[in-house]
């Protein structure tokens, strides 16, 4: 992932513009410290904070073999069962042993009750004794157990787990994100193809098409954009397990009519706050926006900028340096 080096009056503020810039939230980065604001005479602040960040590489969780699990699951059954089973045939021989002993002394009333309790109980020790004495036979069917069978499942599970580490082909996240974008046109009925374009670990899908009906897919002030994006992420991205690549969609062109929008609508407010000397509050945007108007005003002269509050509320603050 690429670095982002910002500067700002404190570490904090240095912080929120890298954040806003790399359009992520402070869980996801990773930041390192170049420079720290230093501490003049009388208490001031001397120098400026200085950092660099970037998208915190995710890792990869290795892939469990189900197979083996099903396969010691029901192997524990199996033993369940026959310990069980032993366990209930000692009992049953246990109560027609007892049955007998009642119908030899039918005449005694009080006595067989008493006789039949203690050989209930016997017939009980006596099922703990036949489940230890089959204990043993299954310790040492599992003892017995070859060694080879081990060693062949960790080496399933080691090479399904390099598997799942490995990267993953950029074009097949490109193939998914377009059969996607392409199966979502279809879903609601609008003319349009998706394709895709490559640059890196960049990919861009263009949505393109004639008349006004994809203007459902972009939504007031892109925010249907935003969530048509993370559904193409989860579905090539996510579902393929990649993490190294940078998935894009626009709709009709829309981002670079947004971004010529925003430029010009950020020099107008840096024009405005250099020549009344008054900072000036924006409207709450998403972190792509925020980032356009960090990246213009950062390149004009008189002005500094930082942003305040929480999503989906947070917004610029343009002051003048």
């Amino acid at each position: 992932m690429e670095w982002v080096e910002t500067t700002g009056k404190s570490l904090d503020e240095a912080k929120e513009i890298a954040l806003d810039r790399l359009g992520i939230g402070p869980d996801d980065a990773e930041f390192e410290i170049l420079e720290e604001p230093r501490t003049g005479l009388f208490g001031r602040v001397r120098g400026a904070a200085r950092v660099r960040a970037r998208v915190k590489p995710a890792t990869v969780r290795p892939k469990q073999d189900r197979r083996n699990r099903r396969r010691a699951e029901g192997k524990g059954r199996g033993r369940e069962g026959s310990s069980s089973a032993d366990t209930n045939g000692d009992r049953e021989s246990t109560a027609e042993s007892g049955a007998s002993g009642r119908s030899g002394s039918a005449d005694a009333p009080s006595g067989p009750r008493r006789r039949s309790s203690r050989r209930r109980g016997g017939g009980q020790g006596s099922g703990d004794g036949a489940a230890t004495r089959t204990a043993p036979d299954h310790a040492s069917s599992t003892d017995n157990t070859p060694a080879g069978g081990t060693e062949t499942e960790d080496t399933m599970s080691d090479a399904s787990s390099t598997h799942e580490s490995a990267p993953v082909d950029v074009a097949s996240v490109q193939t998914a994100a377009e059969e996607f974008t392409n199966g979502l046109l279809r879903s609601f009925g609008l003319t349009g193809t998706a394709t895709s374009t490559v640059d890196g670990n960049e990919i861009e899908v263009r949505v393109d098409g004639q008349g006004d009906g994809l203007g459902l897919l972009i939504g007031p002030g892109g925010r249907t954009l935003l969530a048509v994006q993370d559904l193409a992420r989860v579905a090539a991205q996510r579902r393929l397990g990649d993490h190294d690549t940078r998935l894009r969609v626009d709709v009709a062109g829309y981002r670079e009519k947004r971004r010529a929008a925003l430029e010009k609508f950020a020099s107008h407010v840096a024009d405005l706050v250099k020549e009344s000397g008054v900072a000036r509050s924006l409207d709450p945007m998403p972190s792509a926006d925020r980032k356009i108007v960090h990246d213009t005003l950062s390149g004009i002269e008189g002005v500094t900028t930082r942003s305040e509050g929480e999503d989906p509320y947070r917004r610029i603050i343009v002051s003048p340096a």
